[in-house]
């Protein structure tokens, strides 16, 4: 018996049909009319030796040999799919779409976009502010920045920023919050984007790394990070806020950090991208500036006393 594959336009037709398990569905997926289709399958079925579907009244439905060839078929069409698209995004080099959490797409990469195209007018910018996982081929992404523990297998990935946070006031709240005991008497905002750390890093433990006693349990509670420090600068009260999404708050002087102590996280951001892609000019590119745009805001660590939060746990 000859392991000879049928045509790929007889293949394409079942997948279609074994996917919708309608003749009728697939036909206009595929833009062909019923009866092309039906002649496709039937040159599928005589060239396996056995029909790969039950016509039945209205409907049909997979024989034996038609279940067994289906999640091939569907997983061959998708692989195909995923390197048709890769190879055309490497047409497209003046384009570079970058994904990132909400909170750092509005207060990192957003602040910054204008500094990089003027840098490489050459390279347009898309961002996909998500959370959600990334298939790169499938979403079509070139670089994702990704904030977190870092167990990135099978993929370029190069450590950012070591994130910290310190608590973040107006400069008007900080004419009267002048030492961190005064905190007692403040509006403490909760940043629970970091909740998922082992080691907290949240007010309890900063006060404990201060070594003062006060309460920390009062305060509104946000879940994105940017939404804390919106509310801060608004002069909701004082955040315990991530340094690398308030920079440009810090050096505008929305918010100050008046303490000495920071607490250093367990969490980093990432540039993440398909392993070979990082020495593609473009992204190589971006990567290059992200690194040296970071390297702007470290002078927020001078004169500072930073705790691993781990060392508290």
């Amino acid at each position: 018996m000859s392991d000879r594959l049928p045509p790929l336009t007889a293949l394409r037709a079942f997948e279609a049909a074994a996917r919708h398990m309608s003749f009728a569905r697939a036909a206009a997926e595929l833009n062909v009319t019923p009866a092309a289709l039906s002649y496709q399958i039937k040159a599928l079925e005589a060239d396996l030796g056995q029909p790969v579907f039950r016509r039945l009244n209205r409907a049909v439905e997979l024989t034996e040999a038609g279940r067994c060839l289906a999640p091939g078929a569907r997983d061959a069409f998708e692989t195909l799919s995923s390197a048709w698209r890769s190879a055309k995004r490497l047409n497209n080099s003046g384009v570079l779409t970058v994904t990132a959490g909400p909170a750092f797409t509005s207060k990192w990469l957003a602040p910054r976009m204008y500094e990089f195209a003027k840098a490489h007018n050459e390279i347009e910018l898309r961002f996909l502010a998500t959370l959600r996982l990334i298939d790169f081929d499938r979403d079509e992404v070139d670089v994702a920045i990704r904030f977190g523990l870092g167990h990135d297998k099978g993929v370029y990935s190069r450590p950012l920023i070591k994130e910290w946070m310190t608590p973040m006031m107006t400069p008007e709240m900080a004419k009267d919050i002048t030492t961190p005991e005064k905190l007692a008497h403040a509006t403490l905002i909760h940043d629970d984007s970091v909740n998922f750390f082992k080691a907290p890093t949240d007010w309890s433990a900063w006060v404990r790394a201060q070594g003062i006693a006060i309460d920390t349990d009062h305060g509104p509670r946000f879940s994105q990070a940017d939404h804390a420090l919106d509310a801060a600068m608004a002069g909701a009260g004082v955040v315990l806020g991530r340094v690398s999404l308030a920079t440009r708050a810090l050096e505008a002087g929305h918010l100050v950090a008046p303490f000495e102590l920071g607490l250093i996280s367990e969490a980093q951001f990432r540039f993440i991208c398909p392993k070979g892609n990082e020495k593609r000019p473009h992204i190589a590119a971006f990567e290059a500036w992200v690194i040296d745009e970071i390297k702007t805001s470290t002078r927020f660590v001078e004169g500072r006393r930073l705790v691993d939060a781990r060392d508290l746990a």
